[in-house]
This record gives C-alpha cells, sequence and structure tokens, in this order.
C-alpha cells in the first residue's frame, strides 16, 4: 500500500528533522524488538569506534559553548560532529541493505519485498538533503 505524496515526499509536509520509525514490514520486523536481520563485526566495531569519538567531541562542543568559544569555531565543530554521524549512518545503510533488505527482497513474499523498497526510499529521501 503505497503512501499518498506532497511536494515529492512520501511524507509529505511531515516536520523533515523528525524521526520516522517505518511501518514496513521488513526482515528485521521478523526478530524481537526490530533486531537487525545480521550486523557485520566489522562494521558494528566502526561503528562503536566512531561513536565513542563523536560522544568525546560532543563533550568537546559543550566546553567550548560553556567557555564562550568564538562562534565560528563552534560551528565548524558542530559540521564536523555531522559528518561523523552520517558516516555510522552510511555504515548502517550498508549493513542494511547488505542483511534486512536483501533477506526481504529474495524472500519471495511480495508485500515484504515491497514493504523493504518503501522502506528503503524513506530513508533515501530522509537523509538525501
Amino acid at each position: 500500500m503505497s503512501k499518498p505524496r506532497t511536494n515529492g515526499h512520501p511524507r509529505g509536509s511531515q516536520a523533515a528533522g523528525r524521526m520516522h520509525q517505518s511501518n514496513a514490514d521488513c526482515a528485521c520486523d521478523m526478530h524481537a524488538g526490530r533486531k537487525a536481520a545480521g550486523v557485520d563485526p566489522e562494521i558494528k566495531a566502526a561503528n562503536r569506534h566512531r561513536l565513542r569519538r563523536i560522544e568525546g567531541q560532543i563533550r568537546g562542543l559543550q566546553k567550548m559553548v560553556e567557555d564562550d568559544r568564538y562562534c565560528a569555531d563552534i560551528i565548524t565543530q558542530i559540521a564536523s560532529v555531522q559528518e561523523a554521524l552520517r558516516g555510522v549512518a552510511r555504515n548502517l545503510m550498508r549493513n542494511h541493505l547488505h542483511h534486512c533488505a536483501t533477506k526481504a527482497l529474495r524472500s519471495g513474499k511480495k508485500r515484504e519485498a515491497q514493504a523493504m523498497y518503501d522502506e528503503l526510499l524513506e530513508l533515501i529521501y530522509a537523509h538525501l538533503r
């Protein structure tokens, strides 16, 4: 079942920054608590390492604000954190495509495959801005 579109976006005029949980019946849903169908250990380790580094960057940003540092320097550091988070998202997308999406698309179940296509399109629309 497709969702109505407005402005070329599957979620219409909803706030662009809001988090959205897909209602897709993907292969990930087969597991309790919406767990991934599979997780590559290398990707997981890289993400954990990156997130720990990002956590440190956030603490540094808090200190910069507390210390009334120059606004342009803070903005530059925020951009760095955002890029690091995009790197984590790319890794997660890679894993999602490799495991969850592949499982749903190869399942032979038309509804499951269509739900996965819809979910992937939503992810792309939401994160390609």
